[in-house]
């Protein structure tokens, strides 16, 4: 779920997705998956877990739990 202005640039959280891809150099369908098989019970802690466990940014690790929410 992508939020795109009249111009067409992606904004919102998938603006970070080619950054984290290019930083951490996994696909972001891996980090979207690895944050739909985690659950996402509280949005502070899972953004905590990636960045612990998986040495995510904070922005980044953010960017991926709010879009995986919006997702539903």
């Amino acid at each position: 779920m992508s939020e795109t202005k009249d111009s067409g640039k992606v904004t919102g959280p998938a603006s970070y997705f080619p950054s984290i891809e290019k930083t951490y150099g996994k696909p972001i369908d891996h980090w979207l998956e690895l944050v739909r098989s985690q659950g996402i019970d509280q949005h502070m802690g899972t953004v905590a877990w990636l960045k612990a466990e998986h040495g995510l940014g904070h922005g980044h690790a953010n960017a991926i739990v709010a879009h995986v929410k919006a997702a539903g």
